[in-house]
């Protein structure tokens, strides 16, 4: 074996070292964070790559898992959002995090949440839970969804009500953006519920999907497959019961090889 060709190759796929610019604590349970972003790095909004910290100790292995990366394709910093675990092996450490630090990030964007795994439609759905809000945070800021589909519908739905903090607030800073805000003006719908506390919305998103509220409050028609697609994110219970709604109105599931009228987003669970 040449050596130096193998330690050139494992430098070339060892996470890179990023600074950590700004952390937003929304709740007990969540947060958000802004990191730099390595020269040459390329992802496609919607896709999640492996992120961390170094291992405490001699010799210890880095801590990395699964994010969605939350910014859009052309930011300059990448943005992330994420659940607190106390007794989180990663997560445990990484909500403490401050503006300074160092967090691992990974080389290889991939994943389902992007438009090259859908076939063309008229409308996307962005149907989220909880930190699965994550990917669309990405998606809805990117001016490629506009340019594919006339209208672009994002739900969100948490326990309680201070969880929907980031996504509202994402929304409504988009919708009054500069440049972006005459983009999304009239395209962008945004729908929201609770299941734990008391709000307008009450109820999961397969319920309002199941009973036609959703349709009726955003004044579209039900779900067609000849103009409809779809993208899942958040919990297993909420991907499986999303996923045989979708496949219940006729829309076939894809992937990057095979595009489709929906996809979902295995690797993540939020």
């Amino acid at each position: 074996m040449n050596l130096n060709v193998d330690l050139k190759a494992r430098s070339s796929s060892a996470p890179t070292e990023e600074t950590v610019l700004s952390v937003t604590h929304w709740t007990d349970f969540l947060f958000s964070f802004r990191i730099t972003r390595p020269q040459g790095f390329r992802f496609r909004s919607g896709e999640f790559v492996m992120l961390g910290l170094a291992g405490e100790g001699e010799n210890a292995k880095p801590l990395m898992r699964a994010y969605s990366i939350a910014s859009p394709n052309w930011d300059e910093e990448m943005e992330f959002f994420s659940i607190k675990v106390p007794d989180g092996p990663l997560t445990s450490r990484l909500q403490k995090i401050q503006p300074g630090d160092t967090v691992l990030l990974g080389r290889k964007p991939v994943g389902t949440l992007v438009m090259d795994a859908l076939k063309p439609g008229r409308n996307l759905y962005l149907f989220s839970t909880g930190t699965g809000f994550a990917p669309f945070a990405s998606v809805i800021r990117d001016p490629e969804t506009y340019e594919k589909f006339e209208k672009v519908i994002v739900t969100h739905t948490c326990r309680e009500v201070a969880e929907l903090d980031y996504g509202k607030t994402l929304v409504r800073e988009l919708q009054e953006h500069e440049y972006l805000g005459e983009m999304v003006e009239g395209r962008l719908f945004y729908f929201d519920s609770v299941t734990r506390e008391t709000y307008p919305r009450m109820g999961r998103i397969t319920s309002f999907i199941q009973s036609g509220d959703l349709y009726k409050e955003l004044g579209l028609p039900q779900l067609d497959p000849a103009i409809d697609r779809a993208m899942i994110c958040g919990s297993m219970d909420m991907l499986k019961d999303t996923k045989a709604l979708m496949e219940a109105a006729g829309l076939e599931e894809g992937s990057n090889a095979s595009p489709g009228e929906f996809v979902v987003e295995r690797a993540f669970v939020g």
